[in-house]
């Protein structure tokens, strides 16, 4: 009597693809989370190869072999799901370039406006009859988070005087404990002679010595470090005078006059984006 091959009358299935095994029609098999069922037999034609395979179910999205590592992230692109490896701390997800896919960046700093404040303040009384730059109490620190950032100094300080002493003062600057010198010159007095310019001068009354007087400043610097950078304010006498921070003459020399005063300076660093 005559056989006829019916082949497969159901579907029967095979379990996982193996590259090897021999496939023929309406054989199932399980490859990365899906399932296939043969349309022409073959061997070692992987699914989704459409010439030998349709798409019978779509498993958990294929996630389960697509995602390897603790926080991976799954996309989809023109072929199929994607893994998107965990980023590094401080990393931010953005579309790449193309508009194509999801990546991690790193986000650069801020690259403008106010990036960090320092502020000090200090009540340290100091006095000086130098005739060379002298450093004072006013001093403040700041490390900065760019090297392109700049520096702004404000500073209120308190001063007396005593005789003709015609103090200045100019601001010092040290890059991680290393001497950098000053930062602000004192222009050239067309005058001639011995005369100098000044940046910044405190010339109070000299005969009221128990009188204390503001000494404002607003300086711009341009360290180009990110090591610490402390700025620490200088002052000079003129004629065999003297000059005091925080205390009037009287009160730096003991004085019991009621008038005399003690004051307060300080210092605001602003580190800012160009």
């Amino acid at each position: 009597m005559a056989q006829i091959n019916l082949g497969n009358i159901k579907f029967n299935w095979r379990g996982a693809y193996v590259g090897g095994t021999a496939y023929v029609v309406d054989d199932v098999v399980s490859s990365a989370g899906s399932s296939y069922v043969c349309i022409l037999a073959s061997t070692g034609n992987t699914p989704p190869n459409g010439t030998y395979w349709n798409l019978m179910a779509q498993g958990g999205t294929g996630s389960a072999t697509t995602l390897t590592t603790t926080g991976d992230m799954l996309y989809r692109d023109g072929s199929g799901l994607q893994r998107l490896g965990i980023g590094t701390a401080g990393q931010e997800l953005k579309v790449n370039s193309g508009a194509t896919a999801p990546e991690w960046y790193t986000p650069s700093a801020a690259s403008s406006g106010v990036l960090q404040t320092v502020f000090t303040q200090t009540d340290t009384m100091f006095s000086s009859t130098s005739l060379t730059y002298v450093a004072t109490p006013l001093v403040a620190t700041i490390t900065p988070t760019s090297a392109s950032s700049k520096i702004v100094i404000f500073m209120r300080g308190t001063y007396g005087v005593n005789g003709d002493s015609y103090p200045r003062y100019k601001w010092y600057r040290s890059i991680s404990g290393g001497a950098a010198g000053f930062i602000n010159t004192e222009p050239t007095n067309p005058n001639g002679g011995n005369s100098l310019g000044v940046y910044l001068a405190a010339r109070a009354n000299s005969n009221n010595l128990d009188q204390l007087n503001p000494l404002p400043d607003v300086y711009q610097d341009s360290p180009n470090t990110t090591s610490a950078v402390t700025y620490t304010l200088y002052g000079v006498c003129e004629n065999n005078g003297a000059f005091h921070i925080n205390t009037s003459n009287n009160n730096a020399a003991g004085q019991g006059n009621d008038y005399n005063q003690r004051g307060t300076s300080n210092i605001l660093l602003m580190e800012t984006g160009v």
